[in-house]
């Protein structure tokens, strides 16, 4: 009984210890259209999650997210966008006004999810492992504005996180995506 009780708290203790290692992967989401969008449907693809607004002075920056996309894609590489109404109500739109707006201004092909916060006491479950280091292991970066680009390898860990105002097309994006 003893050696029984003894070998029960050692699992409970390892068992305790063993931490779940989060990555993009874990994630289900809604897209655009209401559908489940299972991000580990993008293994082996390096991510550029960026949340968008329709109402920012940073909007323009659809058009280079688009043509990022569109050189890029082919190779391994993929713009996720999330509209989120978090900064001065630049994203007031529901999903159907954002998809529209997005395809006739920007032609926007790349993936559109739902509506989301990416702030806050309701931020997504996607958000929080993007911005706290308890969940994705690799830093705090607390989304400052619409348009903050976070960059997620092949194996979906993230790996940095690119300010709102840097261009789709800074150095530091190209850089990563041609490595």
């Amino acid at each position: 009984m003893k050696q029984f009780a003894l070998a029960l708290l050692f699992s409970l203790i390892s068992i305790s210890m063993v931490q779940e290692d989060k990555s993009l992967y874990s994630f289900k989401v809604k897209d655009i259209d209401g559908k489940d969008f299972s991000m580990s449907s993008l293994k082996g693809k390096k991510v550029l999650i960026v949340n968008v607004a329709s109402k920012c002075g940073l909007t323009p920056q659809y058009e280079k997210l688009q043509q990022l996309y569109e050189k890029y894609k082919d190779k391994n590489f993929v713009v996720i966008g999330f509209p989120a109404n978090n900064f001065n109500g630049q994203e007031p739109g529901t999903n159907e006004e954002i998809k529209t707006f997005c395809t006739l201004e920007y032609n926007v092909s790349f993936p559109m999810m739902a509506k989301i916060d990416v702030v806050g006491e309701n931020k997504a479950p996607i958000y929080k492992w993007l911005t706290e280091k308890k969940e994705n292991g690799k830093m705090d970066a607390e989304v400052s504005w619409n348009f903050q680009k976070f960059m997620v390898d092949e194996e979906g860990n993230l790996v940095d996180m690119v300010s709102p105002r840097e261009d789709p097309f800074s150095d530091k994006i190209i850089k990563w995506i041609e490595q």
